[in-house]
């Protein structure tokens, strides 16, 4: 899949990927089948494919679609319960799951079983507040026909069905509730990742560098770019020329949008947090729990610290993860280094940085809460879901690294986002995508607005347009405002990838 291969003369390709995650393999799955004949070349600093936040063990996995993340769901001060966000990430994930199963009717994958499985997702909260707002959640996300099917339910018999380690020993006098619905999946984003980039690999040549690291980007005068590239494994400097970039390189893109020093870069910061996971070592007590269980976060809690007991596949083994308490490093990546944050910093964005951090001072305490933490208050904290858990059938486990964007804000110098956003180039030769959470879900719909910016001409072409919707069958269509198409279309993807219908 990948090659190790020093000295090579410089290159030319008309794109450049960097890292070798799930956003990089899609945008170069589109625009590979868009246009066969663009020459793609991939770089990758570590030394395999999808290692850092696309792997399995450093990803959520969740395959977020809404069915049960509370945060993508705000209440307002008047009670109503805010759905469009969730639904807008729900219509994304239908893209992503229509894209994966053109790939999996076309043999790129022998068993869909190996990156996408279903696990069902729950909502549970507890006491009058909490239940009262889910109910109203519920209510309101019945109105989108892509939630048809969840349920709702405070009775104890069927929650101790659903999620029997939750239940068992919890007061019965606490008033608890959970929605749930089967439509929930569980995706390892690094097998799917590799699986991509072995199609391309095999259906268009494309090659993946490992142990590569991009350290420079300059503009020439006829718009390519020059990009200097680092080889591990020789020590050698190499040079590569590429009329279109895309830093898809998790943590790693912001210091290489800098380094662009493209004009759309200007003001953009990071604030990078780490995590860690308890898994269960016991595997009796992996066995008796079969869903994702989402809470609510914490005050202050970024939205990836959002507490769920998650029923995960890694490696094709069941496990059983809860978490992730938050914590903070200076590095942007795993395996990053510990300069990162330090260098990060630019005249153009530290006034933002200085601003983001003013107004987030709760997220800074909560933080600090969560590194303090020992592994006998994150036992606690796990108690909470799980009230008879036993200290012996769990251990700590780092996860990975994430890179919440801060931007310039002018009325108050700087603002820290927690989604995903795209930076491009005003002439369309360069862009990065920035951001955490509910990335590599939404992965195929952040590629198809990356290519609507950057290609925008070539969008429009009849070519184009045609096979976009042989890839993606809703592409240009909402699927919030078709309920019988919605209905048809899911049911022939999730028979392709193997899903509940």
């Amino acid at each position: 899949m990948g090659a190790r291969d020093g000295g090579d003369a410089a290159e030319e390709c008309d794109v450049l990927l960097v890292g070798a995650g799930i956003m990089s393999a899609t945008v170069g799955l589109l625009l590979k089948e868009l246009d066969p004949s663009l020459r793609v070349a991939v770089y990758e600093r570590a030394d395999r494919v999808a290692a850092e936040s696309s792997d399995a063990r450093n990803n959520a996995g969740t395959g977020h679609s809404a069915l049960c993340e509370l945060n993508y769901t705000p209440e307002g001060e008047d009670g109503a319960v805010d759905v469009r966000k969730a639904v807008k990430i729900m219509e994304c994930f239908e893209v992503s799951k229509q894209l994966w199963a053109w790939l999996v009717a076309r043999g790129c994958f022998d068993d869909p079983g190996a990156f996408i499985r279903a696990v069902p997702h729950l909502s549970f909260v507890r006491g009058e507040a909490d239940c009262d707002f889910l109910l109203r959640r519920f209510a309101a996300l019945q109105s989108c026909p892509l939630f048809y099917g969840m349920k709702y339910s405070e009775a104890p018999e069927d929650l101790a069905g659903w999620m029997p380690l939750v239940m068992a020993g919890r007061d019965p006098a606490e008033r608890v509730a959970a929605t749930r619905s089967e439509l929930g999946t569980d995706v390892d984003f690094g097998a799917l990742a590799r699986g991509i980039f072995a199609h391309l690999g095999r259906a268009h040549g494309v090659k993946v560098h490992l142990d590569c690291a991009v350290k420079s980007l300059a503009q020439e005068a006829d718009g390519r770019w020059a990009v200097g590239v680092h080889d591990e494994i020789v020590d050698e400097r190499r040079a590569v020329r590429a009329r279109f970039v895309f830093l898809g390189a998790g943590g790693g893109a912001l210091d290489l949008l800098n380094e662009s020093d493209i004009p759309e870069g200007d003001g953009y910061g990071g604030f990078p947090v780490s995590g860690q996971w308890l898994v269960c070592t016991n595997p009796a007590v992996v066995a008796r729990h079969h869903a994702k269980v989402y809470g609510k976060a914490g005050v202050g809690a970024p939205p990836m610290s959002v507490p769920h007991l998650d029923s995960r596949f890694i490696d094709g083994e069941r496990t059983l993860m809860f978490g992730p308490f938050a914590g903070f490093s200076t590095r942007f990546l795993k395996e990053g280094s510990y300069f990162d944050l330090p260098l990060s910093l630019t005249p153009d964005n530290l006034l933002p940085m200085l601003g983001a951090g003013i107004r987030n001072l709760a997220l800074t305490r909560y933080l600090v809460g969560q590194v303090l933490m020992g592994f006998d208050e994150k036992v606690a904290a796990l108690r909470e879901f799980v009230p008879d858990a036993s200290p012996d059938d769990w251990e700590l486990t780092v996860a990975g690294q994430r890179v919440q964007v801060i931007k310039k804000d002018e009325a108050h110098g700087g603002r820290l986002e927690f989604g995903t956003e795209i930076i491009s180039a005003r002439d369309n030769t360069l862009a990065a995508l920035l951001g955490a959470s509910p990335g590599a879900s939404t992965a195929a719909s952040i590629a198809l607005d990356l290519l609507a910016d950057c290609f925008p001409e070539r969008m429009a072409t009849a070519a184009w347009q045609a096979k976009l919707r042989e890839m993606i069958p809703s592409y240009g269509r909402r699927l919030a405002d078709e309920p019988d198409f919605a209905r048809a279309l899911r049911a022939r993807t999730h028979a392709t990838l193997g899903l509940p219908r």
